[in-house]
């Protein structure tokens, strides 16, 4: 079955950086294009950075030059530094990949918490 579990996440500082790792398992990762969502309190799950099977990168505006999604097929993770983090960053931070569709909703992980504060 497929599994999806972030980590790297805590509080930091204004300004402050941080580099999320989400190890997937249980379908051909290396052929899925994946992607980093979050979701701040009250608000819904948003996308914010997307990486496709041939390395092609996408971004929401809101984190443009400061956030960079990358993944290495052969350890099947997809990680998220994040550099000059502002406190609307504050979210809960999940991976799933765009092309699961529907399905993706079944396989949401526990997510990571991403604090910025000073």
């Amino acid at each position: 079955q497929v599994q999806l579990v972030e980590s790297g996440g805590g509080l930091v500082q204004p300004g402050g950086s941080l580099r999320l790792s989400c190890a997937a398992s249980g379908f051909p990762f290396s052929v899925y294009a994946m992607g980093w969502y979050r979701q701040a309190p009250g608000k819904q799950r948003e996308l914010v950075a997307s990486i496709s099977t041939g390395y092609i990168t996408n971004y929401v505006d809101a984190v443009k030059g400061r956030f960079s999604i990358s993944r290495d097929d052969a350890k099947t993770t997809v990680y998220l530094q994040m550099n000059s983090l502002k406190p609307e960053d504050t979210a809960v931070y999940y991976c799933n990949s765009p092309e699961f569709g529907a399905s993706g909703n079944n396989y949401w992980g526990q997510g990571t918490q991403v604090t910025v504060s000073s």
